[in-house]
């Protein structure tokens, strides 16, 4: 029986990682998981986040059970499982020995535009809670054990173009492309977490990668000194993008 090609997509908060997993979930040999380790950060870390009880109850809280289901039996016995990890989620701590299963990709934004996109939805933010620093650790970890970059792509560039993006995309990840990534119905999925009422408006109405919109970006000070912050592990991951 041939081994299943076990996906990691790594990405902060408010990028284009649901849509992503929108466009793998739409090709019919991939099974998609949402942020599964999202219940172990917020049970280990005490956050205060929208619908954080929802969360609790609706995941596991313990890491070896999200492991146990990232490297078992893939849903529906598709041939691809797509993973879709937030950076900060993956605590020190947490045994990362499953991550040598999967192929790995790294989603990146703006940190300016990120952190537009976040504060509308949570008000209390920081420069760990939006994922660069862990993103360009991770990267590195990564990057390391293969003994080269792992595919970085950039929002905007999907947004841009993306046939040519996701077909660069799954060239690197050693998958063909399917045409039905780029478009797929509106609505909700019986896949997306259960947070998905406060955070995935926009890709519930959309059915698919459409041109991002140039809108001038007006940041508080103290939201400017977190994207100075994290611009650096931006375009660090940024020189590697595909």
């Amino acid at each position: 029986m041939t081994e299943p090609i076990r996906i990691a997509m790594w990405s902060g908060p408010r990028n284009i990682s649901t849509a992503m997993m929108r466009a793998f979930e739409n090709r019919p040999d991939t099974a998609v998981i949402d942020e599964p380790f999202y219940a172990v950060f917020l049970t280990r870390t005490g956050l205060a986040h929208p619908m954080r009880e929802a969360i609790l109850r609706a995941q596991p809280t313990q890491p070896a059970e999200v492991i146990a289901t990232l490297v078992g039996p893939v849903p529906g016995a598709r041939a691809i499982f797509y993973q879709k990890h937030m950076t900060h989620h993956m605590l020190h701590g947490i045994d990362r020995g499953w991550m040598r299963g999967c192929r790995h990709a790294f989603l990146i934004r703006s940190p300016r535009r990120v952190l537009a996109s976040y504060v509308a939805k949570r008000g209390d933010v920081t420069l760990e809670d939006i994922g660069f620093v862990q993103q360009a650790e991770l990267f590195d970890e990564i990057a390391q054990a293969l003994g080269h970059a792992p595919p970085v792509q950039e929002a905007n560039d999907v947004h841009a173009d993306p046939r040519r993006a996701l077909t660069t995309l799954c060239q690197a990840l050693g998958v063909p492309f399917d045409e039905a990534m780029l478009r797929w119905p509106t609505g909700r999925r019986s896949t997306d977490g259960v947070w998905a009422p406060v955070w995935y408006g926009a890709v519930e109405r959309s059915t698919g990668f459409s041109p991002s919109v140039s809108v001038p970006i007006e940041l508080s000070p103290q939201l400017e000194a977190i994207a100075q912050a994290a611009t650096p592990y931006y375009e660090r991951l940024a020189r590697y993008r595909i």
